[in-house]
C-alpha cells in the first residue's frame, strides 16, 4: 500500500470523494484478484499524488457503500468526479486503462 492511498470507510467516504477526481478500489482482504491489483492501484496513487484522491474501500467493512454503488464483484474500481460516479471497471484491468480514465477526466 502506498502512503498516497487513503483508507475509506462508511464514515469518511462521502467527504473523501466530494470534490475533485477520486479513484476508489472496492476490495476485500480475502480476494486474490484484489491482492493482485493492489500494486497497480498503489502505483497510480503515487503517480497521480496531488491530482487525484486514490482510495481503498474494504467491502466487508463498508457493505452499505458497496451496495449503494452496486458493487457485486470485486475488484471494482470506480471513478468519481465531484462526488458523481463517472465510470466503473469490474475485475482487473491493466494500469493504462486506469491512467487513460484519469487523464480524460483531469483535462
Amino acid at each position: 500500500m502506498s502512503a498516497n492511498e487513503k483508507i475509506l470507510t462508511s464514515q469518511n467516504f462521502a467527504e473523501s470523494i466530494r470534490s475533485g477526481v477520486s479513484l476508489v478500489d472496492f476490495y476485500a482482504d480475502w480476494c486474490m484478484p484484489c491482492r493482485m491489483l493492489a500494486p497497480t492501484i498503489a502505483s497510480i496513487a503515487d503517480e497521480y499524488a496531488g491530482k487525484v484522491t486514490v482510495g481503498k474501500l474494504n467491502i466487508d467493512q463498508a457493505q452499505d457503500i458497496a451496495a449503494q454503488y452496486g458493487v457485486m464483484s470485486i475488484p471494482t474500481v470506480i471513478l468519481f468526479k465531484d462526488g458523481k460516479l463517472i465510470d466503473k471497471k469490474v475485475g482487473m484491468s491493466p494500469k493504462p486503462v486506469y491512467q487513460k480514465l484519469l487523464d480524460e477526466n483531469l483535462a
